[in-house]
């Protein structure tokens, strides 16, 4: 539900710096499971994300970063491997009719969407720590149901078609993200990648100002993400309401920082593959320090990685991030499962949890 504080505001009266890696993916190293089984069964990611939280402590934790959820709850079709993250296979839309066709699914029905809200339910009874989920952006599940090159043309030449999309996709993301809420999602972000190759103009009337509108009627803390380099977008990112801007480790942050408003919080930036997939321990340590150090000036912030963490990361890479963030001396990692902790959940978790395990 609605926080009576801002973002700035609770991160102001933190009693540490937040630490908030977007991660999810790499938990299942620690509970052998395979994407596919997070992204389908949410006693699973449930567990993944459990664990995760119980080893690193983060003062938040997101939900499985997955652009396909609204759109395979439309009906379009999906791949799903085992452990890469689903994709999209072809665009279903290519006129109005082909649009209106859509405006007959309920998305709040399908049963991944449920998965998620489930998911989110069960963090907010058992973690020890802020809720996140993820929406999709508008510009971006349009670009799903059109194709990526075909809603990238329409901005020039069929513009009223894409802004009829663009209306669909707001109504579906903000039923979708407010249902995330009521779950108990303390903070919510709009993922929106495909609006980085947009200029601040086409960005403002075919992402902005569509966003705006999740935004204004979101009922808890909203975030904005857009992968890449969008250097050229914060402005307009900042037009659109959201609370905290999640940026990619291209953007420079002090810089940023004396650009945005205070009241406005910059969550990030820590290159996800080329740090903290690729470095040792130290490296990442190294790494974190120095962002630490040149955001320390700035208090409108939230350290973070600048976009989701591959599944490969080295869970002692995140250790050491974290160890980075605290402001303490690289610790040893040592995970395991400990299915201890449910023992004395309702049945359906312990069986669950307890089938997958075997």
């Amino acid at each position: 539900m609605a926080h009576s504080l801002s973002l700035s505001e609770l991160v102001a009266q933190s009693e540490h710096l937040p630490v908030i890696p977007l991660m999810g993916f790499p938990g299942t190293q620690i509970n052998l499971s395979t994407l596919k089984q997070n992204e389908f069964n949410w006693s699973v990611q449930f567990w993944t994300l459990f664990e995760l939280a119980r080893h690193f402590e983060p003062d938040g934790l997101f939900v499985f970063m997955d652009l396909s959820v609204e759109a395979n709850a439309l009906g379009l079709p999906v791949r799903f491997p085992l452990d890469e993250s689903p994709s999209v296979e072809h665009a279903m839309v290519r006129t109005q009719d082909d649009l209106h066709s859509f405006y007959k699914v309920d998305v709040l029905a399908d049963g991944r969407a449920h998965v998620v809200i489930e998911t989110i339910k069960l963090m907010k009874r058992h973690l020890q720590t802020f809720a996140g989920g993820y929406v999709i952006g508008p510009y971006t599940l349009a670009a799903l149901m059109l194709g990526a090159t075909e809603a990238a043309m329409a901005v020039i030449d069929n513009p009223g078609l894409l802004h009829e999309a663009l209306n669909f996709t707001t109504y579906i993301i903000t039923r979708y993200a407010n249902a995330l809420a009521r779950a108990g999602a303390d903070m919510i972000a709009i993922l929106e990648p495909s609006a980085v190759m947009l200029s601040p103009r086409q960005y403002r009337e075919f992402s902005g100002e569509y966003t705006r509108q999740i935004v204004d009627q979101m009922e808890t803390l909203p975030i904005l993400h857009i992968c890449g380099k969008t250097t050229h977008l914060i402005d307009a990112m900042v037009e659109t309401g959201a609370q905290g801007l999640s940026l990619d480790s291209l953007v420079d942050f002090p810089t940023i920082a004396q650009q945005v408003p205070q009241d406005v919080v910059l969550i990030g930036n820590i290159n996800p593959t080329a740090v903290m997939v690729d470095e040792t321990p130290q490296g990442v340590y190294a790494a974190t320090r120095e962002l630490l150090e040149s955001m320390a000036p700035y208090p409108n912030f939230i350290l973070s990685t600048g976009c989701d963490l591959p599944p490969e990361t080295p869970l002692a890479n995140i250790q050491a991030f974290m160890d980075a963030g605290r402001g303490r001396e690289l610790q040893p990692v040592s995970v395991q499962p400990d299915l201890t902790r449910f023992a004395q959940e309702p049945d359906w978790l312990q069986d669950g949890i307890a089938s997958f395990s075997r």
